[in-house]
């Protein structure tokens, strides 16, 4: 494949968005414009993914510019798995926003089309200031998809959002100044040479790094996230769980092989961030009373674990790590999507309000089972093959302490999922409930689509429990992307020529 078809991962879906804008008023219309548009982004990712594990890394010029001004996007095993289970699950919250009926606002296809570029964008640039360019394209997006249904509720929720993402920007924009200011170029393979040996470099980096340890969500600049998430439509949260915050991670990821890693401090302070940020995480999951607010702070506990490699950064950490991060976006965005078959077709995730929906509705149950042990971690399903994989790496590198706070946490990611489980799906509904609000909903799904729905959650679930056993081949290629991390000499020759 032509390294130039690495453009066509952001020109194709920023030019769709465009075009979808124009097609506001023809639904069916957009629709097909943005499966097409993500299915054919899922096929170059997949194709790009087969290329670079075969023949190394690949870049491309944007601009016409010469090195050292043009734009540099580059591919290599992790970003191009990156834009594999990403495009995926844009691709599947978009069909099921249209099953849902979520996608009515004329807006809604548009926008997840330029998140899903900015997205694209943060895992294929190799440059800082664009890497800054990208997230705020998420973040404009991702604010009106918030704030899309116009609620006092969502637009409070909206302002914390943008606020403390903007926060967050100017941080990670100061950062990209100092390092610009020191090194003179902000291509990361320059930065990557020079940072250490400059002290205003590496004030630069630090600002950077606080500024995506709140990206990433990971305590204690979290609270954002599990106060903002619920608040949007129920499908909207599910591609959120799929693509920001793992955009951040990523970022760690990738800084961290190219400089963070060999910092004095940079690993004790992974370790340390990635334990509590499960603990408080779960904590918060825990004392929560419906389906998304338990979820969402899922969010946060499960940022720690895909963090923790980071504080360990042994290869089979890494391949622990990557496993993980590509299981639990199927995951969760499979449990969020269950959580929106339930708001659609009763009104409410409220656990006071529901009860009994494993006899109404067995298979919404199993479709909600499935991916709660997945995230449980227990066996024989991917989640648990992930997190014996991360508790072993830590054992291993005898961080006793970090892979026995990960085994905990599991525990109490049990009991919440229980909880849901209990409230929702098992028992009898509440006698008293108000169910005025979920005649509606009932009413306007019909069988086949109330099918359709179900079964979204309920493959990825089954997927998940198949995954645990025959791991074999996507533990192959996150092996490769762990190797090119722990080496990432290649990736750097390929983007700073």
């Amino acid at each position: 494949m032509n390294a130039s078809a690495i453009t066509l991962l952001l020109a194709l879906p920023l030019t769709a968005g465009a075009v979808a804008v124009l097609l506001r008023y023809r639904r069916a219309l957009q629709r097909t414009l943005t499966w097409v548009t993500l299915g054919t982004v899922l096929a170059l990712s997949l194709a790009l993914l087969t290329e670079v594990r075969a023949g190394g890394p690949l870049s491309v010029d944007v601009g016409g510019f010469p090195r050292g001004l043009a734009i540099v996007l580059g591919v290599d095993v992790l970003s191009a798995l990156m834009l594999t289970i990403g495009s995926s699950m844009t691709l599947v919250g978009s069909v099921f926003a249209a099953l849902s009926s979520e996608d009515d606002h004329p807006l809604f296809h548009p926008l997840i089309l330029i998140l899903w570029s900015g997205v694209a964008l943060a895992f294929v640039t190799a440059d800082l200031f664009n890497l800054f360019v990208a997230f705020e394209i998420m973040l404009i997006a991702s604010y009106v998809l918030l704030t899309l249904r116009g609620g006092a509720r969502q637009i409070r929720a909206g302002v914390l959002y943008v606020g403390t993402n903007l926060l967050a920007s100017t941080a990670f924009l100061l950062g990209v100044g100092l390092i610009y200011g020191a090194v003179g170029t902000v291509n990361l393979a320059a930065v990557a040479t020079a940072v250490r040996t400059d002290a205003g470099a590496m004030a630069g980096l630090t600002i950077l790094l606080v500024a995506i340890v709140a990206k990433a969500s990971l305590v204690p600049l979290h609270g954002w996230l599990p106060r903002t998430y619920v608040e949007a439509p129920p499908v909207v949260t599910a591609i959120f769980s799929a693509l920001l915050t793992k955009a951040g991670v990523y970022v760690l990821y990738r800084l961290g092989s190219v400089v963070l890693v060999e910092l004095d401090g940079f690993l004790a302070l992974m370790m340390v961030l990635a334990a509590v940020t499960m603990v408080v995480g779960v904590l918060g999951a825990v004392g929560g009373h419906d389906m998304r607010g338990i979820l969402t702070f899922h969010m946060v506990s499960q940022v720690g674990y895909l963090v923790l490699p980071l504080g360990v950064w042994t290869r089979g950490a890494i391949v622990a790590g990557l496993f993980y991060l590509v299981q639990y976006v199927a995951v969760k965005g499979a449990l969020f999507l269950a959580a929106a078959t339930v708001v659609r077709l009763e009104g409410t995730d409220d656990l006071g309000r529901l009860g009994g929906l494993m006899r109404t509705r067995p298979w919404l149950g199993v479709a909600f089972l499935l991916p709660a042990l997945a995230l449980a971690g227990i066996p024989p399903t991917s989640g648990f093959l992930g997190k014996y994989l991360l508790v072993r790496a830590a054992f291993e590198a005898e961080a006793f302490w970090a892979g026995a706070t990960a085994v905990v946490v599991s525990l109490f990611t049990l009991l919440s999922m229980i909880k849901i489980f209990n409230g929702a799906f098992w028992g009898d509904a509440p006698t008293d409930a108000d169910t005025t609000a979920s005649e509606p909903s009932r009413a306007a799904v019909t069988r086949v689509r109330t099918q359709a729905m179900i079964a979204v959650p309920l493959t990825i679930g089954l997927a998940a429990l198949v995954l645990g056993p025959a791991a074999g081949g996507l533990l192959e290629v996150v092996g490769d992307a762990a190797d090119a991390l722990l080496d990432p000499a290649a990736y750097l020759a390929e983007v700073g020529r």
